[in-house]
């Protein structure tokens, strides 16, 4: 359904978000990308990300990130190595978002690649039109994390959507009252 500006009242911005969120956005769902590893944190995140989505009738994909290993003498051990990791991320991976995403009624599309985070990330959503908002949970206390430090630091205002962090601290009860 598209709405058309000129004939809606006057509203204050409130009751307008409650308009689009009844009867849709007129620009279409909202598409939340997640950056997953097996982090608390990365958890909050994704529970925040998936009951968004759910109340603004938008997606949410899942992406965890295979970092490459040091150098290894033989490219077989170095493949399997890798080949282990990305195993045993999609395991974890499918665990979180398999009973959070229930919770939620949404079906999130899980994207696994393989590189230096930041890289990735930046790549991804750099090559795609149709992601909203990039999620990251933010550690409770001491650094951040590094794909929080970089991805809000110099070259924040460069990314082509909005990064919203959100603090590993938070409660499910939180997460309800602020999605």
């Amino acid at each position: 359904m598209v709405v058309d500006p000129s004939v809606l009242p006057l509203a204050k911005p409130r009751a307008l978000a409650q308009h689009l969120i009844m009867n849709g956005d007129p620009a279409g769902p909202r598409t939340y990308l997640v950056v997953i590893d097996d982090s608390p944190e990365a958890r909050v995140a994704l529970q925040f990300a998936a009951r968004r989505a759910a109340k603004t009738k938008g997606g949410v994909e899942v992406l965890a990130i295979v970092e490459p290993q040091d150098f290894v003498q033989w490219g077989g051990v170095q493949a399997a190595i890798e080949e282990e990791q990305r195993l045993r991320i999609e395991a974890s991976v499918a665990a979180s978002v398999g009973e959070i995403m229930d919770a939620a009624g949404i079906q999130p599309r899980i994207i696994v690649r393989s590189g230096e985070p930041v890289q990735v990330v930046r790549t991804l959503i750099g090559t795609r039109d149709d992601i909203d908002a990039l999620v990251l949970g933010a550690a409770p206390s001491g650094n951040p994390g590094p794909l929080v430090s970089n991805l809000t630091g110099n070259d924040a205002g460069k990314l082509p959507c909005p990064v919203m962090l959100i603090p590993g601290s938070l409660s499910s009860e939180r997460i309800e009252r602020l999605s």
